[in-house]
């Protein structure tokens, strides 16, 4: 590892950790310098260090970390942009859990780290006259959607160290960001959710950066771990599955899961039926002979968030499949998903389930924004702390909640594209067994969005992300409803939104 300490914009000292000897400073310009120093030492681990915090440096810490070399990592108590990016991305990785290893762009100067290969990649991409922390946020935003895995890690520091603040991005270099990393549209929403919900018009700023360009790349990265997890190969995989009235579709997963050439270990399938002391219509479950065990729960309380939770609790295996009872999927599913777990040190993947003849347009495995609660592979170990959230039955967002959950307890969800589920879409489909909402009993205004979206919104997103997701939502509505007075529109809009607050509170309250 070779240790960069800065200080006011200037490189203070470069270190090689490997030998404690002293680097000699080329140029003074933080970026200019990491460059040059990661020309000559292409297969070595960059560090950044704030030369305040650099008593507090937790080197055990870092190696622990940076498990795979296409990787980032930082850690700083303040962002460089301000929570207004929040109005134009909706995305998890604003709301950064601290005290967690949590996927973000978001990169501070503080502290952190990048494998030289990776960096170098960046050589024609940014700019070298921009900040240190400009820079770096740019570089996780650029990479991430590409599969450099960024993360805010506070193990990156000793635990008793200071509180230190860098400095921030004024509004200039805000909207000079979002026009370079964002679509052109995105940067007058940002001018307008700013005027719309502080009363401010930062109207100079934009104007500034009106002709700049979107940066479009042209960046790929693939895994690359430090070294080849190749232990614990015989891990074992239970596998959930919620039905509800698909009988035949069911049978075909498991014929899908008896083929595999890595067998689960037992099956857990939860069937849920509104009639009282009603029989199961899975009669092959008993009648045929399975190369697994299948434990079949007959419930008469419907919702797919319940049945899950009823299932995990029955998991005893390393790993757990969250499977739909209408997909269809390969012999070797399975088999290589486990090993693409183990190889790279993942806890929690989701595999590509498209509909038939649908194109995977994702090249290389990323961090996934959701989680997918029919197509996904977890630890179960990682599993002790979460649980599908029962506010969010017989609606929509549950799925992104779970993920969140993960999430806030420092387990980052993986899109892995290789291995493909077809998802079917059973005609049968949706929830399958009507079920009325309160809130779809009262008269008048009804809530939009629905209200377990909103509390999902509510729960995940952070206050700008929300206001800037009510804004969009403004926009979008207004498209397909029959009001085309603006203020006729807006009173109903605002009246429907302030509903779905309402509802999403009781059913936060609800869960409690």
């Amino acid at each position: 590892m070779i240790l960069l300490i800065h200080k006011d914009d200037a490189v203070v000292e470069v270190i090689d950790l490997d030998t404690n000897k002293s680097i000699p400073i080329t140029t003074s310009k933080i970026i200019n310098e990491l460059f040059n120093v990661a020309l000559v030492n292409v297969e070595r681990v960059l560090v950044w260090c704030h030369e305040s915090l650099r008593e507090y440096l937790n080197i055990e810490g870092l190696k622990t970390s940076f498990h795979l070399k296409n990787m980032m990592i930082s850690y700083g108590h303040n962002q460089y942009f301000s929570d207004r990016i929040g109005y134009i991305e909706d995305s998890p990785f604003l709301k950064v859990n601290k005290s967690v290893k949590y996927p973000t762009w978001l990169m501070s100067s503080q502290v952190g780290a990048i494998y030289a290969s990776q960096f170098l990649i960046f050589q024609d991409e940014i700019k070298l006259n921009e900040t240190f922390d400009f820079v770096l946020n740019a570089i996780a935003k650029q990479g991430m959607p590409k599969g450099l895995f960024c993360y805010s890690e506070p193990n990156l520091l000793k635990n008793n160290a200071p509180l230190a603040h860098s400095k921030s991005a004024s509004n200039f270099q805000l909207f000079k960001f979002v026009k370079l990393h964002y679509k052109g549209v995105w940067s007058s929403l940002l001018l307008l959710n700013i005027i719309i919900n502080e009363g401010s018009v930062p109207i100079w700023s934009f104007i500034r950066n009106l002709f700049k360009r979107h940066k479009k790349t042209k960046l790929k990265f693939s895994l690359e771990p430090f070294i080849e997890n190749t232990s614990n190969k015989s891990s074992t995989i239970d596998i959930i599955i919620p039905t509800i009235g698909r009988k035949k579709y069911l049978h075909d997963v498991l014929i899908d899961l008896s083929n595999q050439t890595m067998l689960p270990k037992k099956v857990i399938v939860v069937e849920q039926n509104k009639i009282v002391n009603g029989r199961t219509e899975l009669d092959y479950i008993k009648n045929k002979a399975w190369p697994f065990i299948i434990e079949h729960k007959l419930i008469n309380k419907t919702g797919a968030c319940n049945a899950r939770n009823l299932a995990l609790k029955e998991v005893t295996s390393d790993f757990v499949f969250f499977a739909d009872d209408d997909i269809r999927f390969e012999a070797n599913l399975l088999s290589h998903s486990i090993n693409f777990m183990h190889k790279n040190n993942l806890s929690a993947i989701t595999l590509s389930c498209l509909r038939k003849n649908e194109v995977e347009v994702f090249k290389t495995a990323f961090q996934w924004s959701s989680f997918g609660s029919g197509c996904s592979i977890v630890k179960r170990k990682v599993l002790n702390k979460v649980a599908f959230n029962l506010a969010y039955e017989h609606g929509f967002s549950e799925d992104a909640d779970f993920g969140m959950q993960l999430r806030n307890s420092g387990i980052d969800v993986v899109y892995f594209q290789k291995e493909k589920i077809t998802h079917l879409k059973a005609p049968v489909g949706g929830f399958r067994v009507p079920y009325i909402n309160p809130w779809q009993k009262e008269e008048g205004i009804q809530p939009k969005p629905s209200p377990t979206v909103m509390l999902n919104r509510l729960n995940n997103s952070t206050p700008k992300q929300l206001l800037g997701y009510r804004t969009k939502l403004f926009f979008k509505y207004y498209k397909v409803q029959r009001i085309k007075n603006p203020i006729a529109y807006y009173k109903l809009f605002k009246k429907q939104w302030e509903q779905s607050i309402y509802w999403a509170n009781i059913l936060k309250e609800q869960d409690k």
